[in-house]
């Protein structure tokens, strides 16, 4: 294939409540895009942990959120984030597109959550720690109450019990609608497209596509030859 058929470099973002099918997406444009235009995407996660200097405040933070802690793991955050997009995206767009499994809306929401900051707040905390914009943000939408049960019928421990209850993704979701609500105050999120989660695995996967190509982010794909 040449090149010129191959996908730009772009950033595209999967967010949602637990157990919306963020991974099933992913792992579906990774395959897609590597199927049809010949190029492997980088797949990255919420945290990367690249910088071993905050790796223990990123931890306490995530898992063991407190008034004491905060402000060192919001400073982890900055770090994670700088070093994610300096190791990882940067240079993986030169060449390829990026796909991340939450990536920053959903640090908005867990800060509204666990320490009552408004997202815009969080947002400018975060803001000139990231370099790049993402191209496109999928939000991934299912009421909470479906999205538990979904979450509950994973297998290990993906469920935590201070996170993966009603109360609390009810309100990740409405920092979700928040945030989707004005997407101008937000602009590294880039644009914010809303998908149906309650649909079935290729009907989002049909969605998300549809999405990469209204705004440009996939070139058409080339003619084959007919005898």
């Amino acid at each position: 294939m040449n090149n010129e058929n191959l996908p730009p470099g772009f950033l595209a973002v999967v967010e949602g409540l637990d157990g919306t099918g963020k991974t099933t997406l992913r792992k579906g444009l990774f395959r897609l895009i590597e199927s049809l235009y010949g190029t492997t995407p980088l797949s990255i996660l919420t945290t990367n942990w690249l910088d071993p200097s905050v790796a223990a405040d990123l931890e306490e933070g995530k898992y063991r959120p407190s008034e004491a802690n905060r402000a060192r793991y919001l400073a982890a955050l900055r770090a994670d984030k700088r070093a994610s997009v300096e190791q990882l995206i940067v240079p993986a767009l030169r060449h390829r597109p990026v796909i991340a499994d939450r990536w920053l809306l959903s640090e908005l929401a867990f800060f509204a959550v666990k320490h009552g900051a408004s997202a815009k707040e969080t947002y400018a905390a975060l803001e000139d720690a990231i370099a790049v914009r993402a191209d496109l943000t999928l939000l991934l939408e299912h009421s909470p109450e479906e999205a538990m049960a979904r979450a509950a019928s994973r297998s290990g421990d993906a469920v935590r019990e201070d996170w993966d209850v009603l109360d609390v993704q009810t309100r990740v979701r409405r920092t979700y609608d928040e945030v989707a609500a004005d997407p101008a105050a937000f602009p590294k999120l880039g644009p914010i497209v809303r998908i149906d989660a309650s649909l079935d695995r290729a009907g989002v996967l049909a969605a998300a596509w549809t999405a990469l190509r209204e705004h440009q982010l996939l070139p058409a794909l080339p003619l084959k030859e007919t005898t």
